[in-house]
């Protein structure tokens, strides 16, 4: 992992891999000395220039290329083109907005979720159940996550909504995801 993506599991009490959630002691933390010789002889272009750049020094470079930021500032935002009057169907679970495990404080999107659990429950050591996963049709109502901030910072980086279609199954979202990975490239 990237000194970025580790850095939340370090901020915890008990640290577990983000991958397989086994407990680790981060003073044993070591370099992948070969990934990082691969990020820096390996080449590739810039999606905004075209320059070729290491793979070590790509982020740097594509957070200063003004192509780059151009291409940014000139994505569409989305905005609704009206609002809608029709009603919410009341046997979809909501999955715009979650309660607090912890707190109980409501109507939080997943983004204040992160951001209200990380400022006040930080060093809460209960178990409780996402309610971001729980509201998902694969979800476990049921399930404690063992440590639920470590999940949050993880699993909800991102909206589900935005690329979830929840009327197919697992499967063939991922058979979806695989099609639509290997036309890209």
């Amino acid at each position: 992992f990237c000194g970025e993506c580790l850095q939340p599991c370090l901020q915890v009490p008990s640290p577990l891999c983000p991958l397989c959630r086994v407990p680790f002691d981060p003073k044993k933390v070591e370099k992948a000395s070969s990934v990082e010789k691969q990020l820096s002889s390996y080449k590739a272009p810039c999606r905004g220039c075209s320059k070729k750049v290491t793979l070590a020094k790509m982020r740097s470079h594509v957070s200063s290329c003004s192509k780059v930021q151009e291409q940014l500032a000139n994505c569409p935002k989305f905005v609704p083109v009206v609002p809608t009057s029709q009603p919410i169907p009341s046997n979809i679970p909501n999955r715009s907005t979650f309660v607090c495990p912890y707190c109980g404080a409501r109507n939080l999107d997943q983004q204040e979720l992160v951001k209200h659990c990380m400022e006040n429950h930080r060093n809460d050591p209960n178990k409780v159940v996402c309610p971001v996963c729980s509201a998902m049709p694969w979800g476990d109502p049921s399930y404690k996550s063992a440590n639920f901030l470590q999940h949050l910072l993880h699993r909800h980086k991102f909206s589900y909504d935005t690329f979830v279609d929840y009327n197919i199954d697992e499967e063939a979202a991922l058979q979806a995801a695989l099609a639509l990975s290997l036309s890209e490239n």
